[in-house]
């Protein structure tokens, strides 16, 4: 099996074993070169060329990519540095009130529920976590929770810790039931997970950059749904909030009616130029043939740490999986097998006592091959 990206995509891929896109994946190598450029550019020439047009419509690429990516418009769409920024002024956009409550699960990334306890805190809203029960979240019990109260359900499409994935479409018929808003962390499934925002059905969307979708630190995207982009107003707003963004006037603010008024402040703008680079990467290579890609490196993973002895504990079945797999291997420091697979050029991650593996676009099987022959080889010597 050959990789479906070719080395000067990836420059280090074939330098070591890197089975660790869930915590921060390879950067795409056009990317980083927009990056850098900008950076270049900025420090050498200052405005001379990032002048205030360029400012201005520094974020048109990233909105066409991100909205390509989704199956949305490109009005859809909102520029930030992360999601966790993009997410807090939505939350305190919608700021659900003392008689209503906010669903989410007990496994999901903190981020994805923190902003909505901050505003709990200010407004006395409810929130409700879906327990775990054997390291899996049942879409039912999330459902469970949703009530005519409910103003948002707020979750990660895939979890960050076991790969679960859930199903959209269900979650926003249940949703929207009840006249609730779907809010989606995508940034675990943007780039390795196809996403249709229109089958889905999802009102809100936000996906950081430098996991699957390739891209670096410092950069995010949001999509919301054209009936609230006239109805929210930002919890963060600048100077970039207004209409007309060099109509510099501290009297008032009037915002645009698309999703760009969540865009209110400078940023390191080059990060933003180098994730549409990376987002137009990720479509054209087809989110789709990566799912497909992955879903055979994870099998290959799964097989070997199997015939390990190890247990797998993310979902197997193909409607709520992953290429991200957690495996526990009883009685063995986590920690130290990790270290070791480290010294061996072999990178993951662990979760609890497991270890979790996230193969991407630019690995292949000789890869899965040599992560499960160093693990093998770690236990004949430990």
């Amino acid at each position: 099996m050959n990789s479906i990206v070719s080395k000067k995509d990836f420059p280090s891929a074939g330098s070591f074993v890197y089975l660790n896109a869930a915590n921060v994946g390879l950067m795409y190598g056009e990317a980083e070169k927009v990056i850098k450029e900008w950076h270049k550019d900025l420090a050498y020439n200052g405005s001379n060329n990032f002048n205030e047009n360029a400012e201005e419509s520094v974020f048109k690429k990233l909105h066409i990519a991100a909205a390509a990516l989704i199956n949305a418009e490109p009005d859809d769409i909102a520029a930030g540095s992360s999601a966790t920024e993009l997410l807090c002024s939505l939350a305190w956009a919608v700021s659900p009130t003392k008689d209503q409550n906010v669903v989410s699960t007990e496994t999901v990334f903190p981020s994805t529920i923190y902003p909505w306890q901050r505003v709990a805190k200010s407004t006395g809203c409810e929130i409700r976590l879906a327990k775990e029960k054997n390291n899996f979240i049942n879409t039912d019990d999330i459902i469970a929770l949703i009530d005519q109260n409910t103003a948002a359900v707020s979750i990660s499409h895939v979890e960050y810790a076991n790969g679960q994935l859930y199903n959209l479409e269900l979650l926003a018929d249940a949703v929207h039931a009840h006249n609730a808003l779907l809010v989606v962390d995508a940034t675990q499934s943007a780039g390795a997970i196809p996403i249709d925002i229109k089958a889905h059905n999802v009102d809100v969307l936000i996906s950081g950059a430098y996991k699957w979708l390739c891209g670096p630190f410092g950069s995010a995207f949001m999509y919301l749904t054209p009936y609230l982009q006239e109805k929210l107003e930002p919890g963060l707003v600048g100077f970039r909030s207004h209409e007309n963004m060099w109509d510099l006037d501290a009297r008032r603010i009037n915002y645009v009616s698309t999703a760009a008024k969540f865009e209110f402040s400078t940023m390191a703008f080059g990060c933003a130029l180098g994730f549409s680079e990376s987002i137009d990467f990720i479509y054209k290579t087809g989110v789709e043939t990566i799912f497909q890609h992955n879903k055979l490196l994870s099998d290959r993973l799964i097989e070997g740490m199997l015939e390990i002895g190890a247990k797998i504990t993310s979902p197997l079945n193909d409607k709520d999986r992953t290429s991200i797999v957690r495996a526990h291997i009883e009685s063995v420091d986590t920690y130290q097998l990790k270290n070791g697979l480290q010294n061996a050029q072999v990178f993951v991650s662990t979760r609890g006592n497991s270890i979790r593996f996230s193969p991407h676009l630019y690995n292949t099987l000789d890869d899965i091959d040599k992560a499960i022959n160093e693990i093998k080889k770690w236990l004949r010597n430990n």
